[in-house]
């Protein structure tokens, strides 16, 4: 069976407000709020992907810590961005 666009967007929801840590919880669950939405399925993908790192890895990368892996480069810049707008 196929996920619909409907179902990923929840799905991908619940994974960003679900972390592990409740500083990545905040983080990605305010970035999935504010853009899931309106993101292409290209996007989708890569932070779809970037949900399978693990939040210490992920944390380091957002905060500008450690520089993150090139293909998640210009999502971690969004999430940055979006963390640090609060």
């Amino acid at each position: 069976m196929t996920e619909t666009h409907e179902i990923r967007l929840k799905r991908m929801t619940m994974r960003a407000w679900h972390r592990g840590t409740k500083e990545m919880d905040m983080i990605m669950g305010g970035f999935a709020d504010a853009h899931l939405a309106s993101m292409g399925m290209a996007d989708l993908d890569i932070l779809d992907a970037l949900m399978e790192e693990n939040d210490q890895d992920l944390y380091q990368w957002v905060t500008g810590q450690v520089a993150p892996p090139d293909r998640f480069a210009g999502i971690i810049a969004k999430m940055a961005r979006h963390a640090g707008a609060r």
